[in-house]
């Protein structure tokens, strides 16, 4: 019966209440009565909860799954369980932008005698520990700009990135070096890749190297081996590249470095993180060594 009322409400505009009321054999009294009665607290609560959760989703770009908007929710202070997010969501239209199928964008070398020392294992004790990268492609009008990332394994930060139209190993030797200015590095860090022939070339170990950083590559093919970095890839393309037409390189570049500086590391919750952002995670552990 509230199903018919509802659905005579919303269409009010349109027909005359009288002849719906007919249509759907229900008294016309018995709508008004439906009508004018006060909402439960329980319906009170769903459409407070449906406001709440349109604004989370509206402010992530709409690129946020119930499970995310959940744990804004709490982060907010409400109690609420998943699966009611996920009914009102679905009840509002509200779905995430979801991901394209997966292409390798750079060429396998062999990388001789360089080991695989991270094995799946993307757990760090500290920042600057462990580090993983990839290099994706973006499409503009102009042609392809291609994109070099350096992840923390610990805070799931960006902490490295280089944009350039070729694929020539400055590229992610310009990634590493911003990644060394941002991030104090251990001694004896770990920088972990595919088998690209950019991570496996001389210029580039020269330069990890220099800079005390121990080299690692997973197997051909497997994309497990560096799933991390996939993981980053995935979210830069889901939730800006596929979205948008980039005119020339230059837009592209601005709107990706945005991306990252200002949603990816600093307010988009990281659900390996649980649920907080990568500097969140940064942060606590400089409060940690403070008071140490």
């Amino acid at each position: 019966m509230r199903a018919k009322y509802e659905l005579i409400d919303a269409e009010k505009a349109n027909y005359p209440i009288v002849k719906m009321c007919a249509w759907a054999k229900v008294s016309t009294s018995g709508y008004y009565e439906w009508r004018d009665r006060p909402a439960s607290a329980t319906a009170t609560r769903r459409e407070y909860l449906k406001k709440l959760i349109r604004a989370i989703f509206e402010l992530s770009d709409e690129t946020y799954g119930y499970r995310r908007v959940h744990a804004q929710l709490l982060r907010q202070g409400e109690q609420v369980s998943a699966e009611l997010v996920r009914e009102l969501m679905r009840e509002q239209g509200l779905v995430s932008c979801q991901p394209r199928p997966y292409r390798p964008t750079t060429t396998p070398a062999d990388p001789g005698p360089i080991p695989d020392l991270i094995n799946r294992d993307f757990t760090a004790e500290e920042p600057g520990q462990k580090m993983v990268s990839d290099i994706t492609y973006i499409p503009t009008k102009e042609g392809w700009l291609y994109l070099a990332t350096v992840i923390d394994c610990c805070t799931r930060a960006c902490i490295g990135y280089a944009m350039a139209d070729h694929l020539r190993t400055e590229l992610v030797i310009d990634a590493l070096h911003m990644a060394a200015r941002n991030y104090p590095l251990t001694q004896g860090a770990i920088f972990h890749s595919d088998r690209g022939t950019q991570y496996t070339s001389t210029a580039f170990a020269a330069v990890t190297d220099l800079l005390g950083i121990r080299r690692s590559v997973g197997a051909t093919g497997v994309c497990f081996d560096n799933s991390l970095a996939e993981s980053f890839n995935a979210a830069v393309k889901v939730e800006r590249v596929n979205r948008t037409i980039y005119p020339t390189r230059e837009h592209a570049r601005t709107d990706i470095a945005r991306y990252i500086e200002f949603r990816y590391n600093t307010q988009r919750l990281h659900s390996g993180l649980g649920y907080k952002t990568p500097h969140e995670v940064y942060t606590e552990h400089l409060n940690r060594q403070l008071a140490a």
